[in-house]
């Protein structure tokens, strides 16, 4: 068929953009993912990068032992060159590419790749490097740092396909998204796009051009989505730096499913336009707005990314970007009020996001943090967030499917599986009204809920809200279930966070738990036994300062 001659040619051309001398053998593939022992698929835990001798010692200091602010403090005082850390940063990206395919007994690709250009980056560098030398000025404050990004990102010269077959008919793109200028006129060095889902509305990242990413913490299980091939590379420590997009948790999915640091900032507080095809473009409909953000190992790069962002004046980059300076309250040092989210009784946890979320607060309360344990209310529920964020994409998803069916494309299967009904209590609004009025409806709705948690803000006078992520941790492919958890945080269009905290233990939480819906996964020990587990930290829109500095409190305390 046609899509599949399409998708085929361009699998192929993605491969020769990896260096031959950095390919690795089928047989030593199989090695390093450990097949057939009790490890397998375990490629963080196994140290594989190490262990493949594709990097030098240098190299693997290079990816492993800095974070992003470091990395740019030895490049802008000449201890590293820029084109060392984009050759460190573009292998371990070619490593993880290839063991996250499938095994050659499988039909269908793997990766957490799609536009590999490491070419273009590593000339960038150098290019950067020889400014250096020459003038003793830095290009901007990015200067020299590798920076993946989301397919979404639309960056000249190279496809923007966000999961679809049908757009690689179309032509390459001339010009860049608002972010992509940004971030290249501050000096970063672009070298790689990076895995979504078909539509990019499910939590698995998978499509008919790239197939699947999988998760390198434990491949079984699924790296969420829509940025997913993000929160794999990231993971795995092929990008010190990842920038992804958030409209139900697209960014913070990924990031507890992969054990990483993952913000959402408030809406238009970054460059959000020229994203390709966006589902829900912006300006479309008023209601709930996606947002572009960071994907990172630390609080403290998420941070850097906000702060030049913003420090960039994005609102000279994209008309939709608010004017609102960066505010310098990271880094200050204070006792937080935490207010503790009540788990929903529609979306009840699974034992080790549970404990996760127990042994943080016990941690918070040592450490003289003020502890409130929000009571129960249903007007300002998960779920009720869950509904009123679903019946919205339902008014403005309109031809997703359409895209697939162009070219004779199938859905994928969480595509598939996500025209099931997402809830059997009755819907908050009426699917009888035409269109505007449902809007009408839902935005009252909306503000009613927002006015709810503003008055929780001020009665127990919070400075952040912690809580799950998820119900679960990673699960296996095709069984994550509905995003309540982070999805509300985008009705209310409120900064959220994750922080890494925990793992899924098969010996601490042992018994096996069925699902309290058709929709959700069953709690598997086997399955998802050591798998990374998670906070989110939320703060009030605007706070988005506030809520990077808690977290960054946040996680010193619970990691102690």
């Amino acid at each position: 068929m046609e899509w599949e001659a399409i998708a085929s040619r361009h699998r192929l051309e993605q491969q020769r953009n990896i260096p031959q001398e950095w390919r690795i053998s089928d047989d030593q593939l199989a090695k390093l993912r450990g097949k057939g022992t009790a490890e397998e698929g375990r490629l963080i835990a196994q140290d594989v990068a190490r262990k493949s001798a594709l990097l030098t010692g240098k190299e693997l200091d290079i990816t492993e032992c800095y974070n992003a602010r470091e990395l740019l403090d030895k490049i802008h005082h000449k201890k590293l060159t820029s084109e060392e850390v984009a050759v460190a940063f573009c292998k371990r990206a070619a490593l993880a590419q290839q063991l996250v395919r499938t095994f050659p007994s499988r039909s269908v690709t793997t990766s957490c790749l799609t536009e590999i250009f490491f070419d273009e980056g590593i000339k960038r560098a150098r290019e950067l490097d020889q400014h250096l030398e020459r003038t003793g000025e830095l290009v901007g404050p990015l200067h020299g740092l590798p920076i993946s990004l989301k397919d979404s990102f639309v960056v000249r010269g190279h496809y923007a396909t966000v999961g679809y077959v049908e757009f690689l008919k179309r032509p390459l793109p001339t010009s860049n998204s608002a972010m992509v200028d940004l971030l290249v006129d501050a000096g970063a060095v672009l070298f790689c796009k990076t895995n979504v889902p078909q539509t990019m509305m499910t939590a698995d990242s998978e499509n008919n051009i790239f197939g699947r990413t999988l998760n390198p913490h434990k491949t079984i299980l699924t790296a969420g989505g829509s940025t997913g091939g993000e929160g794999a590379l990231v993971a795995f420590r092929g990008s010190v730096l990842g920038v992804g997009s958030d409209i139900a948790g697209s960014i913070r999915i990924p990031s507890l499913c992969c054990g990483i640091y993952g913000f959402k900032p408030t809406a238009d507080r970054t460059p959000f336009g020229g994203q390709a095809n966006y589902p829900f473009r912006k300006l479309q409909l008023p209601g709930v707005t996606p947002v572009a953000g960071p994907m990172a190992n630390s609080v403290d790069d998420l941070s850097l990314f906000m702060e030049t962002v913003i420090g960039r004046r994005p609102w000279h980059y994209d008309a939709s970007a608010v004017n609102a300076p960066w505010r310098s309250s990271y880094g200050s040092n204070k006792t937080l009020t935490i207010g503790i989210l009540p788990e929903d009784p529609e979306y009840p946890l699974q034992p080790p996001v549970r404990r996760a979320l127990q042994d943080a607060v016990s941690k918070l309360t040592g450490a003289g943090h003020s502890i409130v344990k929000l009571p129960a209310n249903p007007a300002c529920s998960a779920s009720v967030g869950g509904k009123l964020g679903f019946h919205y994409f339902g008014l403005g998803s309109s031809g997703l499917d359409a895209l697939a069916s162009e070219i004779g494309e199938p859905l994928v299967h969480s595509v598939k599986r996500g025209v099931h009904p997402f809830t059997t209590s009755k819907p908050l609004i009426s699917t009888e009204l035409d269109t505007v009025h449902q809007l009408d409806e839902f935005l009252g709705l909306q503000a009613s809920y927002a006015n709810s948690w503003k008055n929780i803000w001020t009665e127990y006078h919070l400075d952040v809200v912690v809580g799950p992520g998820a119900i679960s941790t990673a699960v296996p492919h095709d069984t994550y279930g509905i995003p309540v958890y982070t999805l509300m945080w985008n009705v209310l269009d409120y900064p959220a966070g994750i922080i890494p905290y925990g793992v899924s233990s098969k010996t601490r939480d042992p018994n096996y738990q069925k699902a309290a819906s058709n929709f959700e996964a069953d709690y598997d020990p086997e399955a998802t036994d050591g798998a990374p587990c998670s906070l989110q930290v939320i703060a009030p829109r605007f706070y988005d300062e506030e809520c990077l500095n808690a977290m960054r409190i946040i996680d010193k305390d619970i990691q102690a």
